[in-house]
């Protein structure tokens, strides 16, 4: 069985190292190769990895590393899937939102210094498609539940509020301190914007989290066992 980790993609060396080191992560904890695909920006596609001899040949799982349902979980990779011609592909949800992935966000935040009473913006890419807005503001739920407090949601490229215009908000609103989570899978451009938004403290990105690892590779577990032997 072939088993296939989805990302967006991006330009920056350090993000695409971070990807990689996620799979490898992925792959120890279950103790079989992952293939690491991408949507936009660089290769190879999920197409191109599904079309290869050797994977073409056996049943593939696809987990989307992506924490919201937006377009490219539900057009863009179903259309790679169609493209590839591979009869025997299983693709997982969308990793958010879930309460699993919520608690790494609150994971990260501590270990960046956030304590209780702080103000809290959720800082997401952005992106204009509804469903995915719904899911990232079920996040902001979610997160507030955890953190105790109202948690903001805002957007490093897409979207109104943008990340700075909250943070600036929350310091009028408050003397006390504004903390970023950011809700990016990697190192790039946007979690750059984050770092230069005006906040007190900024978590990294979830990729660097071990706990995503393990929720990526429960993913690939789930998804295996759907799949008639």
């Amino acid at each position: 069985m072939s088993l296939i980790l989805v990302a967006h993609g991006t330009r920056r060396p350090e993000g695409i190292v971070m990807i990689g080191d996620l799979a490898e992560q992925v792959s120890a904890l279950l103790n079989h190769p992952v293939h690491v695909g991408f949507v936009d920006v660089l290769g190879p596609t999920p197409s191109e990895i599904l079309s290869d001899a050797t994977v073409a040949a056996e049943p593939a799982v696809v987990v989307p590393a992506f924490l919201s349902r937006g377009y490219h979980v539900r057009t863009d990779l179903p259309a790679h899937v169609a493209a590839s011609c591979h009869p025997d592909v299983t693709v997982a949800p969308a990793l958010g939102p879930s309460a699993q992935l919520a608690r790494i966000v609150v994971r990260q935040m501590r270990e960046s210094g956030w304590c209780p009473g702080d103000s809290v913006v959720l800082a997401s890419a952005g992106t204009s498609d509804k469903p995915a807005r719904a899911d990232l503001r079920t996040t902001a739920l979610l997160l507030s539940a955890l953190t105790g407090s109202p948690v903001e949601l805002a957007f490093a490229a897409t979207g109104e509020p943008s990340v700075a215009e909250a943070v600036a908000q929350a310091h009028s609103r408050s003397a006390g301190r504004v903390v970023v989570a950011s809700y990016l899978l990697a190192e790039g451009l946007f979690q750059e914007r984050l770092r230069n938004s005006g906040a007190d403290i900024v978590s990294r990105p979830l990729g660097a989290h071990p706990a995503l690892a393990r929720l990526i590779a429960g993913r690939f577990q789930a998804a295996r066992a759907c799949v008639p032997v």
